[in-house]
């Protein structure tokens, strides 16, 4: 590990001698000034950076590669989501992309990530444009210990980079590459931000279950008057940031978490969320959050005006920002929390079968954990543009190095040991399917959050979803009854019940992917095929 520091030290200096110019460690006012000075972005008339980031949008999953060498081919759960590159290819791009810097102006920023020190890694960032690098500054830590820099990741961004999948072994221009043994991320040809904080997000992913038997999380969190602690499991666009971020409750993070011994801590050291209808009325915070050192991403402004249309989605559904988060006044300032008290399964169903919130049993959690059950919505990856129905194993298995079940068991070990209470809360559709009902309301989704925090809803009377065997509460002190109820909403009971048989079968034929790791009665957990009609 010692020479692969020495190695990546000797990178960076290289990087830096060749470069034009090099600007360290800038603050946000003067990369945002640098950013308008090049005619690369402009100013909101709220004081945020604005820029496009391009061609890509969002992130493209199939274009990302771990290096399959002596260390990573026994523990990486290669396959489609886990896509090997030989060393021999990653040092000829690395080559390229060192040789492609030179003579170029280059931001390089120095960060952290882990707000547990005990866990916290080091970061070198790189950058060919300075907005780049003041979302680096906005999601990381903005900290740096030099003593840890055995621990260190060196991130080279390079969006006008291109590979050549000829004889590059990428499948397109565009890729991210992760070297498990060197520590370090290339990223070329995508100027998408995302790219960035998820590389991270997936190393971390690696070396936390291996090193440390530290969970590592696709969740946000956050803290009540009480200390109690919450975590809201989901993948993008499914509520973590707007249901997490409240006046009532203290944030701890948004996105990415480990679990501890000794409790919760945020990986990241700011937010990066969808936009896309903001309004100050449904999410105050957030968008007050969009101020000078925020960085906006693909949105569009009113006509000859610097007014942000959060309503327009011509660029993209997947408009963001990401700002610090110090932006959010009620946040919990050493990003730690406790053990978690209430955990909820976010689930964006697109079948519009499943109840707004149910509560889970131990089997049914874990059953739903390995599932990861959502819809994806438009705009977060290449060529999604309506909501399409996945199963995502742990709700992030698209940054999953290790195999699903070794996430799904530390979970199973977590539960075990405390009074935790387990939710899945469809934030998705009701009424109908995707097309023919509507999203349910984000004032029902909180209002039914909010109860179950209190301990409200553990005092209601419980009914069966059939076929599902979900426990969903009767009544609610703000949600209407036939709400609750996910069938009475539709007008066609017919209709739902061959809706739901059809996205049961969708569970069991996922699941059977991972039977030979699973218990007999976590598989019971599910769905029960047995009086289906189809």
């Amino acid at each position: 590990m010692i020479q692969n520091v020495l190695k990546t030290e000797e990178m960076i200096q290289q990087i830096i001698n060749q470069a034009k110019k090099v600007h360290l460690n800038l603050p946000p006012d003067k990369l945002s000034h640098q950013t308008v000075a090049n005619n690369q972005g402009k100013e909101n008339d709220l004081g945020a950076l604005c820029v496009d980031t391009g061609k890509f949008t969002g992130r493209s999953p199939k274009d990302r590669f771990i290096v399959k060498d002596n260390y990573t081919q026994d523990h990486v759960d290669w396959g489609d989501i886990n896509k090997g590159i030989t060393p021999e290819s990653y040092q000829k791009i690395l080559s390229k992309m060192i040789n492609h810097l030179k003579d170029k102006e280059i931001w390089y920023r120095t960060a952290s990530a882990g707000a547990d020190e005990d866990y916290q890694v080091g970061i070198h960032v790189i950058n060919e444009t300075p907005w780049a690098n003041l979302f680096a500054n906005n999601l990381f830590l903005r900290s740096y210990n030099k003593s840890n820099a055995a621990k260190d990741w060196t991130i080279l961004h390079a969006p006008s980079f291109f590979a050549d999948p000829e004889t590059d072994g990428t499948r397109s221009e565009n890729f991210t590459i992760l070297n498990l043994s060197e520590r370090i991320i290339l990223i070329g040809g995508s100027a998408y931000t995302g790219e960035i904080k998820k590389g991270i997000f997936s190393i971390l992913n690696f070396l936390l279950p291996i090193e440390h038997n530290v969970l590592s999380m696709h969740c946000s969190a956050n803290e009540g008057k009480d200390k109690d602690v919450a975590l809201f499991f989901g993948l993008s666009g499914t509520g973590k940031t707007t249901l997490s971020t409240e006046n009532n409750r203290k944030l701890i993070g948004d996105d990415e978490h480990g679990w501890s011994d000794k409790g919760i801590f945020n990986f990241e050291g700011g937010c990066y969320a969808k936009c896309i209808d903001l309004s100050p009325e449904k999410e105050p915070e957030i968008y007050g959050a969009i101020k000078p050192g925020a960085l906006l991403e693909n949105i569009v402004f009113f006509p000859n005006s610097n007014k942000v249309d959060f309503s327009n989605g011509t660029k993209t559904e997947n408009t963001r920002v990401a700002y610090p988060i110090e932006h959010i006044e009620n946040r919990k300032t050493s990003s730690t929390g406790g053990l978690p008290k209430n955990i909820f399964f976010l689930t964006c169903d697109a079948f519009g079968v499943l109840p707004p919130i149910s509560r889970l049993t131990p089997q049914q959690a874990m059953y739903y954990f390995i599932s990861g059950y959502t819809a994806k919505v438009a705009g977060t990856e290449i060529g999604i543009i309506e909501p399409q129905s996945t199963f995502s194993a742990c709700f992030g298995k698209a940054f999953l190095p290790l195999h699903p079940t070794k996430y799904a068991n530390m979970l199973g070990d977590r539960l075990n040991q405390g009074n935790i209470n387990v939710w899945l809360v469809n934030t998705g559709w009701i009424a109908g399917p995707y097309g023919t009902g509507e999203r349910i309301s984000l004032k029902y989704t909180r209002s039914l959050i909010h109860e179950a925090l209190s301990g409200e809803l553990d005092k209601k009377e419980f009914k069966t979803l059939p076929i599902f065997n979900l426990q969903y509460p009767s009544t609610s002190s703000h949600v209407p009854a036939e709400i609750l109820n996910p069938s009475a909403s539709w007008e066609n009971q017919d209709d739902y019940t061959a809706q739901a048989e059809r996205l049961a079968l969708q569970f069991v034929e996922n699941f059977k992917q991972y039977k030979d790791h699973a218990e007999e009665q976590i598989i019971q957990a599910g769905p029960n095929l047995s009086k289906l009609s189809i």
